[in-house]
């Protein structure tokens, strides 16, 4: 199992590995507009554990750049394993 926690309310939700985060991420608050990657409503930061998540798309390295320093999609994301700390 793996860890969501969200710096907002201090939240943790457990996921399994390999688990897209969207529908978490969107059930504690984040906006979503088009699931796609397209858009950017879902950009969210990670504070902790970048590691632990996929590695960044195509359609993120065209919305964000290829270097994405903190920032993801949370529609693209899928955690891997260990824990992931996020705010938006």
């Amino acid at each position: 199992m793996a860890t969501l926690a969200f710096d907002h309310n201090n939240e943790e939700i457990e996921l399994n590995e390999g688990e897209g985060i969207a529908a978490k991420c969107e059930e504690a608050g984040i906006p979503f507009a088009c699931t796609e990657g397209v858009c950017g409503t879902c950009v969210i930061e990670v504070v902790e554990g970048m590691e632990n998540l996929s590695e960044p798309t195509q359609e993120e390295k065209d919305f964000l750049g290829n270097d994405t320093c903190a920032e993801r999609l949370a529609c693209q994301c899928k955690i891997k394993s260990g824990k992931v700390r996020i705010r938006f």
